[in-house]
């Protein structure tokens, strides 16, 4: 019996000894033909989160710029309208990607872009204006503000200052970088500088996507002081911010925010904000949305009353961008302490809709009367012939719009006894 046994292991033993030692020769055989698996689509664009097909069918999408600044003699001023009395012209061409406009002390007009690398300066030279390109190799330096000389410059992820910057504007020297605890996100990433009554800087931290729960270090408007020093939060729950300025009466922030896309063509409405309890106002991002819509995601467990209201709608995905009060004595006196606002326009709507610069005429508390139209002519058959930016007031009390579409800057004035605006 021990002998039959055994006799059953050798051959057990052997069997398994010649299963293995044909293993490698079986494996290396080709497997059974198969279809071919299909490549891995790559992931969509940031802005693109959330967009249903729908959208994808009618090819919509952000709106590129042209590739050079346009030529003065194509520049779309004769489309372009305001009320009575107003004067449009051009103030100066060939700015890339125009954006933030700011005046230094000595009239030096300063210009930051988005797209490209670069801040100009325009200056007046023996009774005519030149364009310098004042830094270049620069990221995103889309902020800027100007304060007693000083020049400062915002970028994705810090902050510079120049010093006595007009008077070094043939050989300017570095940026000093004063602060740059920054999140470095693409989206939403670049920065509006404006300094408050408080001769503090003041800055937003845009979420960094169309809609998601954005971190600590997100959604917010942070001040600090003019070394870069005594950082604080002043408010949450804001998306993206590209334009801000306060009140010449009450010195309260007002700022334009742009709302989510992709919940629908016509709402949210982009947002006209007033942070009237700083360090306290929460406007809602994500969790409501134009002061009244529950996010459909985030907005479970929450009700839109736990949030600060927008004073003003400004239209579903008009992009509020650039925004100043006036309070200037140069136009009339029905637009003193008003906000001038630029509508940058829509890209997420088949019909496009801003693309204009609106005013904001304030009650004496600071509430909105009334939303007015002032510059159009932009969108010419439902196409862009220019997209307004950022506006600034001159000291002699005149207008000046950046077009960061065409890469220009114009110029708005008004005489009583004048024509109506071109």
């Amino acid at each position: 019996m021990i002998r039959h046994i055994s006799r059953r292991r050798a051959l057990l033993a052997g069997a398994i000894i010649a299963t293995f030692a044909a293993w490698p020769a079986a494996a290396q055989q080709p497997p059974p033909a198969s279809p071919i698996a299909p490549a891995p689509s790559a992931a969509p664009p940031t802005w693109a989160q959330g967009r249903p097909d729908t959208a994808v069918q009618a090819n919509l999408a952000p709106i590129a710029p042209p590739p050079i600044a346009t030529a003065a003699d194509k520049l779309p001023i004769d489309k372009l309208t305001a009320p009575k009395g107003f004067k449009i012209e051009l103030y100066a061409a060939g700015v890339g990607n125009a954006r933030t406009i700011r005046e230094g002390d000595k009239g030096t007009v300063f210009v930051g872009s988005r797209l490209l690398d670069k801040v100009y300066a325009i200056v007046e030279k023996d009774g005519k204006r030149q364009v310098k390109t004042l830094y270049s190799g620069l990221y995103r330096p889309n902020g800027l503000a100007f304060k007693d000389g000083t020049l400062y410059i915002a970028e994705l992820s810090k902050i510079s200052k120049i010093d006595n910057i007009e008077d070094n504007l043939d050989s300017p020297p570095k940026p000093v970088v004063i602060y740059d605890d920054l999140p470095k996100d693409e989206p939403h990433g670049w920065k509006f500088l404006t300094i408050g009554p408080d001769n503090k800087l003041y800055f937003q931290v845009g979420a960094p996507c169309n809609i998601c729960m954005p971190s600590s270090a997100h959604g917010q408007i942070r001040r600090i002081n003019a070394d870069g020093s005594g950082v604080e939060v002043v408010a949450r729950g804001i998306r993206q911010i590209v334009g801000m300025d306060f009140s010449p009466v009450t010195k309260q922030l007002y700022f334009t925010e742009n709302s989510r896309d992709w919940l629908s063509v016509d709402i949210p409405e982009d947002k006209l904000n007033r942070c009237a309890q700083p360090g306290k106002d929460n406007f809602g991002y994500p969790y409501c949305h134009q002061g009244n819509i529950p996010d459909q995601e985030f907005g479970w467990g929450h009700s839109c009353d736990e949030f600060t209201k927008p004073v003003a709608l400004l239209g579903p995905h008009t992009a509020p961008l650039g925004m100043r009060f006036y309070a200037g004595d140069a136009f009339p006196l029905e637009y003193r302490n008003s906000i001038f606002i630029a509508r940058h326009g829509s890209w997420n709507r088949t019909k496009k809709i801003g693309g204009d610069i609106v005013v904001a005429k304030l009650n004496e508390d600071g509430t909105v009367k009334s939303i007015e139209p002032f510059m159009t002519g932009f969108i010419e058959n439902n196409n862009y012939v220019g997209r307004p930016a950022d506006l600034a007031f001159l000291k002699d009390g005149s207008m000046l719009i950046s077009d960061d579409y065409n890469g220009a800057i114009y110029r708005v004035s008004y005489s009583a006894t004048g024509v109506v605006g071109r």
